[in-house]
């Protein structure tokens, strides 16, 4: 009797879910063929749906968001109502005591949670100032080579995206227990200064561990409202409304002066720096602002304040005198940050662009570039100053973590902050640098105690190694921002009808000629981009009698500082640097890369709205719009994918596409950790 056989199946292979974007590995590309073979991995999400776009953008940079494990987590401490953390004696015996006699508070955005810095001031009895920055003590919960320094290590920064974070170590200590709090008691690590009191000299200098407990929690405006004179801001000062008006004028009295001297000193330490060649740059990025819920509550361009500047010069302080301290002591194996002089040929846009509007500058030193970009101001047009300042930016590289072991003394300078030495030191809460620095800083106290040194410090090639995997994971950080920032602005004006809509119209700024148009650059919104005034039909703009632009035969002529279009029928206009132009803003939507802002110019004349008031009303409103605009949209979309929910759910299933840790994700992550050795262990 003859066994049957049953027919071998043909395997079934699904396409790819349309409208979708995925991942899919490289496995080979034969020589002989003009595509590469590879397979599926995974689905990320819907084409133009938020959650699936900011996917795409992690996998870009390589960004991993897996949840902490259980090893990670279980070596944190513990903060419950049930069994709240407290002080500990001998961390009381071994810490200087600063709660008691110091009064500390912290500044910082609204909603910030990771606050990792604090400030005091205060007069001594010998009639000295005494300057104190205090940095949450990492270190203690993070001892080296354990799980979650591992962790740590591999995401060494905490990612911020336009609307949200992906932190570095879990919320226990970025949010709580390493976050200094008001009100609350925290280990910190504290920089304090001795200072002259009316020349604010540094007399002495004091590093060590301490118990602080910070008074105040302000943010930026309250802060800024504060050194204005305007009391009435109290009310938002949660540690002050409450008090009887008698106690709250006297700690409102006792704060208003800490602020003030912190500014005097802080414009005391800039100045010694400016005149050493330090650089006021300029950075024209668009900052999502976010409420307490964690919602967009705003997208506007970067408004600085004293206050920013004042607590930037105090970590600045503490960066350097940190960075001087762990190369004393250990010369070869400190982790610094170095910034070198950029070359010269990269600031040539910069001095013609300078030079069209008049100025001259001067790019020899640090020094000379920033005296020549404070002088490069038009009294009629103060946007000139900021791209001038904007394309000095540009034409530098960006500052990088290095082993003081690994090159000569003299190649450790800061060129943009016009210092010998610097490190990261004030933030590591968020940046895996900072916690490396933190170690060599307590190792350095307990070697200038002739005490044994806890932990094992990297020698010079692994340090060097570390800093080329920090350095490459704060590029995929700045990018990743960036990236989230502008897919935010093409969410709000996609849906827009940029023929018919007023808000896709707005002033903007020429700051570059081009072979076939011009770059712009749009305050209201801090939006860059190209502005072709040739089309892809091969006609040129044309603006006629009323300024309105139309496309019409002809062709362009470049020149140095502006470029003319001229049609076949004789009629002409010129484009010159830092012309205001009217601008229509739309998206150029694409199937394969993400959308991207388009701008056309459709006058040579710049926008205006004859009522000033109805300007700024209407910017106001825009700025509302756009957020509410965005997350209606979005809001939407998670709508419409409850819908179709059993959709994605068979499209997981038919690609065997899991929802949690995939192997793929897990060979990757081993991938990554054989860079490190963890068997012994534009920004500034």
């Amino acid at each position: 009797m003859t066994a049957m056989t049953r027919p071998r199946e043909t395997p079934r292979v699904s396409p790819c879910p349309q409208d979708f974007r995925v991942v899919v590995r490289i496995d080979s590309w034969e020589s002989t063929s003009v595509y590469p073979n590879g397979h599926f991995v995974r689905v990320l999400g819907r084409i133009g749906d938020l959650e699936g776009e900011i996917a795409t953008i992690l996998v870009e940079n390589s960004i991993s968001v897996v949840p902490f494990s259980e090893a990670q987590m279980c070596e944190m401490p513990v903060n419950t109502p049930g069994n709240p953390w407290k002080v500990s004696p001998e961390e009381e015996r071994e810490r200087k005591d600063l709660r008691e006699t110091h009064l500390v508070f912290s500044i910082d955005p609204k909603g910030c949670e990771d606050v990792d810095d604090t400030l005091s001031v205060r007069t001594l009895a010998n009639g000295s100032l005494e300057l104190g920055v205090h940095i949450a003590d990492v270190t203690h919960f993070v001892p080296p080579s354990s799980y979650i320094d591992t962790e740590a290590r591999t995401r060494a920064t905490t990612y911020y995206l336009a609307d949200r974070r992906y932190d570095m170590l879990p919320s226990i200590l970025s949010a709580d227990l390493c976050s200094l709090l008001g009100g609350v008691d925290r280990y910190a690590v504290s920089v304090i200064w001795e200072l002259d009191r009316t020349s604010y000299e540094i007399k002495n200098v004091w590093f060590g561990r301490t118990i602080i407990r910070s008074a105040y929690k302000l943010f930026y405006e309250a802060a800024q409202e504060l050194l204005d004179g305007n009391v009435t801001v109290v009310e938002d000062i949660p540690e002050l409304k409450n008090l009887d008006t008698k106690s709250r004028q006297a700690k409102l009295e006792e704060l208003v002066w800490a602020l003030g001297k912190l500014t005097d000193i802080a414009r005391h330490i800039r100045a010694k720096r400016d005149r050493c060649g330090a650089l006021e740059l300029e950075g024209v990025e668009v900052r999502v602002q976010l409420d307490e819920k964690k919602n967009i509550h705003d997208l506007i361009p970067k408004q600085p304040l004293e206050v920013h500047e004042t607590v930037a010069e105090c970590m600045i302080l503490a960066n350097h005198w940190v960075a001087r301290k762990i190369w004393e002591s250990f010369p070869h194996q400190a982790l610094l940050r170095q910034h070198p002089p950029p070359h010269q040929e990269f600031f040539s846009e910069l001095r013609e662009c300078a030079k069209a509007k008049g100025f001259f500058i001067d790019t020899r030193s640090n020094k000379t570039l920033a005296d020549s970009l404070d002088n490069a101001n038009d009294p009629n047009d103060p946007i000139v100053n900021r791209l001038l300042r904007s394309m000095a930016t540009q034409a530098m590289s960006n500052a990088l973590y290095f082993s003081t072991g690994s090159c000569a003394e003299e190649e450790f300078h800061h060129y943009g902050l016009a210092l010998d030495k610097y490190t990261h030191f004030t933030s590591p809460i968020r940046r895996y640098s900072d916690i490396v620095v933190h170690r060599l800083l307590m190792a350095a106290i307990s070697k200038d105690k002739k005490m044994e040194i806890k932990d094992n410090l990297l020698s010079n090639k692994d340090l060097e190694e570390l800093c080329r995997h920090i350095n490459n994971r704060n590029r995929a950080a700045q990018h990743s921002q960036k990236q989230s920032t502008e897919l935010f602005q093409c969410m709000y004006f996609k849906d827009k009808d940029p023929e018919n809509e007023e808000r896709c119209i707005s002033d903007g700024v020429i700051y570059s000629i081009r072979t076939n148009g011009v770059l712009v650059f749009i305050p209201r919104f801090g939006i860059k981009g190209a502005a072709y005034l040739r089309n892809k039909d091969g006609l040129v703009i044309s603006c006629g009698s009323d300024s309105r632009s139309e496309w019409k035969p002809g062709s362009l002529q470049r020149f140095q500082n502006k470029i003319t279009s001229t049609t076949t029928g004789g009629e002409s206009v010129t484009f010159h640097l830092f012309d205001h132009v009217t601008v229509r803003i739309s998206v150029q939507a694409s199937r394969c890369h993400s959308d991207t802002i388009r701008l056309e110019i459709i006058s040579n004349k710049p926008y205006m709205i004859p009522d000033t008031e109805l300007f700024q009303q209407s910017s106001l409103l825009l700025k509302s719009d756009l957020v509410k605009e965005v997350t209606r949209s979005v809001e939407e979309a998670q709508l419409a994918q409850e819908v179709k929910v059993n959709v994605i759910q068979e499209d997981y299933q038919k690609y065997c596409q899991t929802k949690g840790r995939s192997l793929y994700t897990l060979l990757e992550e081993i991938r990554d950790l054989a860079l490190l050795d963890v068997s012994n262990s534009y920004v500034m």
